[in-house]
C-alpha cells in the first residue's frame, strides 16, 4: 500500500491531490522551484522539497531532481498531476525503475497514446472513427498537399492543450502555419512533428471519462462538453454534455471503453471526440459515418475532472477521481460495475487564467493582492493574498465549479460565483468567463469550438467602475470624518482624483460627475463593508439605475473595484505610478516577461511593416513580433534573452529609402 505520496506538480492541482491523500491518511510531499518557495502547495503538504531554480527544465521537468526529492523525503509513490511530466512515459518508467509506485497508466499505454499518429492506429484497431489524415510533417520535411480540402488543422503529434496547433484556410497560410506549429511543438513537447487533417468548422468537443483497474474492469464515467474554447484552449466545461443525441452518446461511451481496453489502460483517462454541431448522428453505427471522430486520449487526470466528480455517482455516492487513481495504483479492484454508475444533476467549471482577456489574451505575471473566492461554489485554486504568479509556468490560477439539478441552475450559480470572485493586483480572465457564462449563446447551447474566436465579447464599461471608485473614496472619507454617517447635516461635495481624472461626488444627492458630462447616479443599496475610515469588501451599489455587486478596496494610494468578475485598479494622487518606457511608433517592446526565443532579422536590416522580427515565449504561449512600419531595424535583445515587461526588443527607424 502507498504510505507517502510525492506530488510532482505545483499550484491548484498539487493542492487538490494533497487534499485527497490526507483524507486517506497518506503522508504527503510537495516539491517546489525557487519561484514557488512560498506557494500555498508547499505549506499544504507534510514535507516540501526544493527541486531547483525557476526554469521548468531545472525543476518540475527535471526527472533526476524529482527522483532525488522522492528519495530524500521517503516517498514510496509519485502522482504527476497534469501538465509537466504527467504524460511522459519515460518519467513513469524512471519512477517504476526507482522502486516507486507510479500513480498513472502503464508506460506502454502512455507511449501508444502520447503521439497522435500512433494513437490513430490504436483507434483503428478499436473500431473508433477518425477524421481523414492529410499528411505528417517531421524532421523539416514538408510537401504541399495540392488537393487538400481547406480549411486544414495543423496539430502537434506529441502533445495537446492547444499548443502546436493552427487552422489553415488557404494554401498561402500553410507553410508559415506548419513552421510555427513545429516550433511551438518542439518547445512544448521536444518533438516538432505535426499532423495535417480536415478541420471541422462547427464542432463540439465531447470527452468521455474512463476508469480501469488491473483486474480487467474498464468503465466509463459518462461525458463532458468542453466546446467553449479560445484558440483551442478550454474555457468552460460541463457535465453531462447538453443536447446530445442519446444514440450518439451511447456510441461515444462504447468507443471510449473499447479504446481503453485495446491499449491496455488502467487508472483514470479521457478519450476526446469531435462531434459535428448537429446533435443527431448522420448514419448508422456500422458505416462509422456518424458525425463524430476520435481526437486523442489524455493519459492523466484532466483539468476539468471536477465536473465529473460533481455529477457522477456510484451507488448514490459521488466519486473522488484522485482516490480512484490511488486505489488502482495500489492494485485494488474498483469494486463496482457499469450498472452502478449514474449521473445526477449538472455541473459547470470556469477556468481562471492570469491573462488580459480584453487585451489580446496576453498572459500576465505578478503578485496577487486581495483575493476572495466564492463561498457557495467548489473552488480549486492555488492563489491567495500575496501569491506570486511567475511568467515561467502555465497562467491558470484556479477553477470555479458549480452544480445544480439542471443546467440552467448550475449556470446561474456559476455567474453568481464569478460575481463574488475577487482577484486584485493581477489581471485575470474572470470578467471574460463571467460574461461568457451569462451570455445567451452559452445559455442556448450555440457555443462551438470556434465560436469564441469569431464572436468577441464586449469589454466592461470602465465608466461604471470609475464612478463606483470615486463614490467609494468619498464614502470612506465621510466615514473617517463622521459627516454623512450621523445625523449632523448633509455631507459636503467631495473632489476625488483617480488616474489623473477629477470627479465631483455628492453623497447627499448620490451623484458622481465628470467635467462636462451628465452625473452618474450612485447610491448604496445595502450596508457598507469595512470599519472606521476603511472601505473594503463587497456591497450592493445602484449605478445609473442598475443594482450590482461591487467589491471595493479603498486605500491611500489606489482603489480596486471588482464588478461582474472584472477588476480595475485606479491610482490616487501621490502614488508611484508604474514606470512607462518612452515608446515611439517604431518601438517593439515585450508585452510581458518572457524569453526571446527567436530573432528573425539582423541589426541594420531594411524591413517592411508586418515583417516577422522575432518570437517571444511566455507562460507556454508563443507571440510573433512584427515590424510596426517600414524602415531600418535596430535589434536591442538577443535570442535566448530573458526579458522584462515593456523592455524594448526592436526599434524600426524611418528610412529615406
Amino acid at each position: 500500500m502507498i504510505r507517502t505520496l510525492l506530488v510532482a506538480n505545483r499550484g491548484e492541482i498539487a493542492l487538490r491531490i494533497v487534499r485527497t491523500a490526507r483524507r486517506l491518511g497518506l503522508r504527503t510531499v510537495a516539491v517546489y522551484s525557487d519561484a514557488d518557495a512560498g506557494a500555498p502547495h508547499t505549506r499544504a503538504a507534510d514535507v516540501a522539497v526544493r527541486l531547483g531554480p525557476t526554469p521548468p527544465a531545472e525543476s518540475y521537468l527535471s526527472v533526476p531532481a524529482l527522483l532525488a526529492a522522492a528519495k530524500e523525503s521517503g516517498a514510496d509513490a509519485v502522482h504527476p498531476g497534469y501538465g509537466f511530466l504527467s504524460e511522459q512515459a519515460d518519467f513513469a518508467r524512471a519512477v517504476v525503475g526507482a522502486g516507486l509506485t507510479w500513480v498513472g497508466p502503464p508506460p506502454a499505454a502512455m507511449d501508444a497514446m502520447a503521439r497522435k499518429d500512433a494513437a490513430r492506429e490504436v483507434a483503428e484497431r478499436a473500431g473508433v472513427p477518425m477524421l481523414d489524415s492529410i499528411g505528417v510533417v517531421r524532421d523539416g520535411w514538408f510537401a504541399r498537399p495540392g488537393d487538400a480540402p481547406y480549411p486544414l488543422l495543423v496539430k502537434a503529434a506529441a502533445g495537446g492543450g492547444g499548443k502546436g496547433m493552427r487552422v489553415v484556410r488557404t494554401e498561402d497560410e500553410l507553410a508559415p502555419a506548419v513552421a510555427a506549429a513545429q516550433r511551438e511543438a518542439a518547445a512544448a513537447f521536444g518533438d516538432g512533428t505535426v499532423l495535417l487533417e480536415r478541420f471541422v468548422e462547427r464542432g463540439r468537443h465531447i470527452e468521455v471519462q474512463v476508469l480501469a483497474d488491473e483486474h480487467g474492469t474498464v468503465l466509463h464515467l459518462h461525458e463532458r462538453d468542453c466546446s467553449a474554447q479560445r484558440r483551442h484552449q478550454k474555457v468552460l466545461e460541463e457535465a453531462p454534455a447538453p443536447d446530445l443525441d442519446p444514440t450518439l452518446r451511447g456510441w461515444l461511451h462504447t468507443w471510449a471503453v473499447n479504446l481503453a481496453r485495446e491499449v491496455g489502460y488502467t487508472g483514470v483517462g479521457t478519450v476526446e471526440f469531435l462531434v459535428e454541431d448537429a446533435a443527431a448522428p448522420r448514419a448508422d453505427e456500422a458505416r462509422r459515418d456518424v458525425g463524430a471522430w476520435f481526437l486523442e486520449m489524455n493519459t492523466r487526470l484532466q483539468v476539468e475532472h471536477p465536473v465529473t466528480e460533481e455529477v457522477v455517482t456510484v451507488r448514490g455516492e459521488r466519486l473522488d477521481l484522485v482516490e480512484q487513481q490511488l486505489r488502482v495504483a495500489a492494485g485494488l479492484e474498483l469494486g463496482f460495475t457499469q450498472d452502478d454508475v449514474a449521473v445526477v444533476g449538472h455541473a459547470i467549471e470556469a477556468r481562471l487564467y492570469a491573462e488580459d482577456a480584453f487585451g489580446g489574451f496576453l498572459p500576465q505575471a505578478g503578485t496577487a493582492g486581495r483575493v476572495r473566492w466564492p463561498e457557495h461554489a467548489r473552488v480549486e485554486a492555488g492563489l491567495e493574498d500575496g501569491t506570486v504568479v511567475p511568467a515561467a509556468y502555465d497562467p491558470m490560477v484556479g477553477k470555479i465549479i458549480t452544480r445544480g439539478p439542471d443546467r440552467e441552475t448550475a449556470r446561474h450559480a456559476l455567474v453568481d460565483a464569478l460575481d463574488a470572485t475577487v482577484v486584485a493586483g493581477l489581471v485575470t480572465n474572470t470578467g471574460f468567463v463571467r460574461a461568457l457564462a451569462d451570455s445567451a449563446a452559452f445559455r442556448d447551447g450555440e457555443v462551438h469550438t470556434a465560436w469564441l474566436d469569431t464572436h468577441p465579447l464586449t469589454p466592461p464599461d470602465p465608466g461604471t467602475a470609475l464612478a463606483a471608485a470615486a463614490w467609494g473614496v468619498a464614502a470612506a472619507a465621510a466615514r473617517a470624518g463622521g459627516d454623512g454617517w450621523r445625523p449632523a447635516g448633509p455631507p459636503a461635495d467631495t473632489w476625488v482624483e483617480l488616474d489623473e481624472e477629477v470627479l465631483r461626488v455628492s453623497l447627499a444627492r448620490g451623484e458622481v460627475r465628470r467635467d462636462g458630462e451628465p452625473p452618474v447616479r450612485v447610491r448604496a443599496a445595502g450596508p457598507l463593508p469595512g470599519g472606521a475610515g476603511r472601505l473594503v469588501g463587497g456591497c450592493l451599489l445602484e449605478v445609473d439605475g442598475t443594482t450590482a455587486w461591487f467589491d471595493l478596496d479603498v486605500r491611500q494610494w489606489s482603489v480596486d473595484v471588482t464588478t461582474r468578475g472584472h477588476t480595475v485598479r485606479f491610482v490616487r494622487p501621490g502614488a508611484a505610478r508604474p514606470a512607462r518606457a518612452d515608446l515611439s511608433d517604431g518601438v517593439v517592446a515585450a508585452a510581458m516577461p518572457g524569453s526571446l526565443t527567436r530573432v528573425e532579422v539582423h541589426d541594420g536590416d531594411h524591413v517592411t511593416a508586418g515583417q516577422p522580427l522575432g518570437v517571444l515565449e511566455a507562460m507556454k504561449m508563443e507571440l510573433a513580433l512584427a515590424a510596426p512600419s517600414d524602415g531600418v531595424v535596430r535589434v536591442r535583445a538577443a535570442a535566448g534573452d530573458q526579458v522584462a515587461a515593456r523592455q524594448v526588443l526592436f526599434e524600426v527607424e524611418a528610412s529615406d529609402d
